[in-house]
C-alpha cells in the first residue's frame, strides 16, 4: 500500500501493516483528532491518531535505515515488528485520552492499563498471530513480557522515539508553526549494550553537530509545549470535556471500555444525551465553544516546589478532594457544580533529556551532570518544569470573585488579571 503523507511524503506499508490500518480499531483513529481541543486555538491541527501512526510506522522503518547504515544488524523480522509496533502504538488511545488520563486522571494510562490485552484478544491479535508477531509485538507494546532485544523497544517507547520525532513535526506543521529538526538525527542512531543510543561521538572524538541537533529536538519539545499543548483554552476545553465524562461515569452512564468504541464527536454527542445535566451543559458548551474563563491562575513562579508536590498529591491524584473544592468554590460563587473545574496538573518533567548517547568516554545519558550541554539541558529542563500552571475555571462573570474566593483558599493570589482589571 503506497501512501501520500503530507509530513513524511510517499510511505509504502507492507502487506502485514496494509492489514493492520485496515482493522476497526484501527479506522478508529480517524476519528481521534491528535490534539484533541487544540484546534480550538490552532483551527489547522485537525490531525487525527489515525493520520499519526501511519507517521510512527515510517519514521520507524527510517530509524532502522540509520540503524543499518551504521552498520548495526537489524533482521528482516525485527523490523518487520518494529513496524507493526509503531503503527499499533497509539490503537488503544481514547477520544481526549490525554486529558482523561493523563490531566484528570479518570483512568490509566492508554498504554498502562488492560486495555491493549483485551484488543489482541479479538482479531487485532488473531492478526499478529498468523504471522507470529503477536507475543513480539505485544512485548513491544508493554502489554506483555518483553521477548525482544530492548533496543527494539527503545525504538517504539524510548527517550527519543518514532513517535517522537512523528508528533513533533507533524504537531508543528498542523499548527502552522515553522519549527522543525533536521534529517541528520537519523543519521545518528546506533545499538549499543542492547539499547538504542544517540552517536554523539565519531571517529574517538565527540561531535558538536550531533548534539546540537539533540537539542535541537529539545528545543522543540518544549516550543510546542508552551505554545500548543499547554495553551489555556486548550487546557480548559479539555478540562471541561473531562468532567464531564467523570460526572457520566459517576452517574453510571459512561465506562472506560464505551470508549474504545467512540471518536471526538460521537464522545460528545452521547455527553449530550447521556441524562447528566452537568455533563451534557458542558459538552454543549465545549462543542460551540462557549468556555469557562481563568478565575484563579498561580503557576510555578509563585508555588514553591513542596506546596505544588502537596497539591499534585491531594488535587490531580485525589478526585474526591477535587470534587469536593470544587463544589465548596461553586457554592460560594452560587454557581452550578458543573461550572467550577480545576484543573491541577502532574509536575512536569521533560523525560527525553534522558535519552541514551554514545559518548568518547563510553554510553552515558543526555542529561548527566559530566555532558558538556548539561547547562544548557538543565535550563531547558527547568523551563520546561516552570511551565506548570495551576487553574480554576468558572464562568465569566463570576472571575473576578473567583480570584479572591481561591485566593483565599489556597494562600496565594492569583497571577491572572481580569483584560479589564486596573493595571492589566
Amino acid at each position: 500500500m503506497l501512501l501520500r503523507d503530507p509530513i513524511h511524503g510517499d510511505i509504502e506499508l507492507s502487506p502485514l501493516e496494509a492489514g493492520l490500518l485496515d482493522l476497526p480499531v484501527m479506522q478508529r483513529l480517524r476519528g481521534v483528532k491528535q490534539l484533541g481541543t487544540a484546534c480550538l486555538v490552532y483551527p489547522g491541527a485537525l490531525h487525527t491518531r489515525f493520520d499519526h501512526s501511519i507517521g510512527v510506522c515510517a519514521v520507524a522503518h527510517r530509524m532502522v535505515e540509520g540503524l543499518r547504515r551504521a552498520g548495526c544488524a537489524v533482521s528482516a523480522e525485527q523490523e518487520a515488528a518494529v513496524g507493526a509496533a509503531a503503527l499499533l502504538h497509539d490503537v488503544t488511545h481514547v477520544p481526549f485520552g490525554h486529558t482523561l488520563e493523563d490531566e484528570r486522571r479518570l483512568f490509566a494510562r492508554n498504554d498502562k492499563g488492560s486495555r491493549l490485552g483485551a484488543l489482541l484478544a479479538g482479531e487485532l491479535g488473531d492478526a499478529l498471530e498468523r504471522v507470529g508477531l503477536r507475543e513480539v509485538v505485544a512485548g513491544l507494546l508493554g502489554a506483555a513480557p518483553l521477548v525482544s532485544p530492548r533496543w527494539m523497544q527503545d525504538m517504539v517507547s524510548g527517550a527519543v522515539d518514532a513517535d517522537l520525532l512523528d508528533y513533533l513535526r507533524r504537531d508543528s506543521f498542523f499548527a502552522g508553526l515553522s519549527h522543525d529538526y533536521d534529517d541528520r538525527i537519523f543519521r545518528a542512531f546506533a545499538i549499543r549494550d542492547d539499547r538504542l543510543v544517540v552517536r554523539l561521538v565519531k571517529h574517538g572524538m565527540d561531535r558538536p553537530d550531533a548534539r546540537s541537533e539533540i537539542l535541537r529536538v529539545l528545543r522543540l519539545r518544549y516550543f510546542l509545549t508552551e505554545r500548543v499543548y499547554y495553551h489555556h483554552t486548550k487546557v480548559v476545553a479539555g478540562a471541561m470535556i473531562s468532567k464531564a465524562v467523570e460526572q457520566a461515569v459517576d452517574h453510571g452512564v459512561l465506562g472506560e471500555a464505551d470508549l474504545l468504541e467512540l471518536n471526538d464527536w460521537t464522545l460528545l454527542d452521547r455527553l449530550i444525551h447521556s441524562g447528566v445535566a452537568g455533563a451534557a451543559t458542558l459538552a454543549r458548551k465545549v462543542q460551540v465553544r462557549d468556555l469557562l474563563k481563568r478565575g484563579y491562575v498561580v503557576s510555578a513562579r509563585s508555588v514553591p516546589q513542596d506546596v505544588r508536590e502537596e497539591w499534585v498529591a491531594r488535587l490531580h491524584h485525589g478526585r474526591s478532594e477535587r470534587a469536593r473544592l470544587e463544589r465548596q468554590i461553586a457554592a460560594a460563587l452560587g454557581i452550578a457544580f458543573e461550572d467550577v473545574v480545576l484543573y491541577c496538573p502532574a509536575l512536569t518533567v521533560m523525560k527525553e533529556a534522558a535519552v541514551p548517547v554514545e559518548v568518547s568516554r563510553g554510553l552515558a545519558f543526555l542529561d548527566d551532570p559530566g555532558d558538556e550541554a548539561h547547562a544548557e539541558i538543565r535550563a531547558l529542563q527547568d523551563r520546561y518544569a516552570g511551565l506548570w500552571r495551576f487553574f480554576v475555571f468558572v464562568p465569566d462573570a463570576v472571575t473576578g470573585a473567583a480570584a479572591a474566593l481561591c485566593g483565599e483558599l489556597f494562600g496565594l493570589p492569583s497571577e491572572h488579571r481580569d483584560r479589564g482589571a486596573p493595571g492589566a
